[in-house]
């Protein structure tokens, strides 16, 4: 996760049937989430990452191109503010597949606004991936969704769109990795890198050694901290890293500002009907290491912003 802001990134845990809607007014979709998940909040008003009791992860990063499609309150679509379009993913969808199947249809816009305090117009797009190695992209493009669904799609980063990109690792492809990779700190040169080192690290099942490789890779191409080019959102400091064991279900966590990872085995928390939803305080740059699904305190969900 890159921004030019510093952003809290409190975890939260959030139980099945819990009752939402796209808080966008009178024509918000609504839904009771079919999952229990882990989730990353960006200022507690907003999950920007997260992953659910099935495997499914969800990721939101920046995309400047981004342009989503028109949104009258008082209309006739449906609309979801877009603060809770990972969330709605880990709610919903057990799989890829199931995802891709729902979104398509567009049933209802993502309405997208400013990040309160500020003058940037939020706009990312979303990576889905399951337990099974299926991945999609959703990007919206002149107000469209397009979707990039395929198992090899193993890398997102920022702009161009997805499309670009993969012209990009095409052209890259004819050039042996191991001899020259572009080394700036672009989206599509970390994008280049992170497409070779991926799968030029080790393809073990051994749990330590599979996500110390990820990890590796994820630093390699992430932007040192303190470094950003004015206007350009998608150039910024790497705030956080994470890893996601979809099979095993444990989430790894690593903030830039404090010294150590720590995971959280889903597999230790009641995501029944009714269970407290829990919240881990990262505010003050509180350290944690190791497992720390104990450190969890049951707490009142926060309210996602919307219109």
């Amino acid at each position: 996760m890159d921004f030019s802001m510093e952003i809290p990134a409190n975890h939260w845990v959030f139980p099945r049937g819990m009752k939402r809607n796209g808080e966008v007014g009178k024509n918000s979709i609504e839904w009771v989430s079919k999952y229990g998940s882990v989730g990353i909040s960006s200022w507690d008003i907003s999950i920007a990452e997260g992953m659910n009791e099935k495997g499914l992860n969800a990721n939101m990063l920046w995309l400047v191109e981004s342009q989503y499609p028109s949104f009258d309150k008082n209309g006739n679509k449906k609309g979801l503010a877009i603060s809770l379009w990972a969330q709605y993913a880990l709610d919903n969808f057990a799989t890829v597949q199931e995802a891709v199947n729902e979104l398509k249809k567009e049933s209802f816009a993502v309405v997208s606004d400013f990040i309160p305090g500020t003058n940037k117009f939020t706009t990312v797009h979303l990576s889905l991936s399951d337990a099974s190695g299926d991945n999609a992209i959703f990007e919206y493009i002149n107000g469209k969704l397009v979707i990039h669904h395929h198992p090899d799609y193993t890398v997102m980063t920022n702009d161009p769109p997805y499309e670009q990109q993969l012209a990009i690792a095409k052209y890259w492809a004819n050039i042996p990795g191991k001899a020259f990779l572009p080394g700036s700190v672009t989206a599509a040169d970390r994008f280049v890198r992170a497409a070779f080192y991926i799968k030029a690290i080790p393809q073990t099942d051994d749990i330590r050694t599979a996500v110390a490789s990820v990890m590796s890779v994820i630093r390699n191409v992430s932007v040192p901290y303190g470094f950003e080019i004015e206007g350009f959102p998608n150039l910024s400091t790497t705030r956080w890293r994470t890893v996601a064991d979809q099979k095993n279900l444990v989430y790894y966590f690593e903030s830039a500002l404090t010294p150590n990872t720590f995971w959280v085995d889903l597999k230790k928390f009641d995501f029944s009907k009714g269970a407290p939803v829990k919240k881990l305080d990262l505010s003050d740059f509180k350290t944690y290491s190791g497992e720390t699904s104990a450190s969890f305190v049951n707490s009142a969900p926060f309210k996602f912003i919307g219109l």
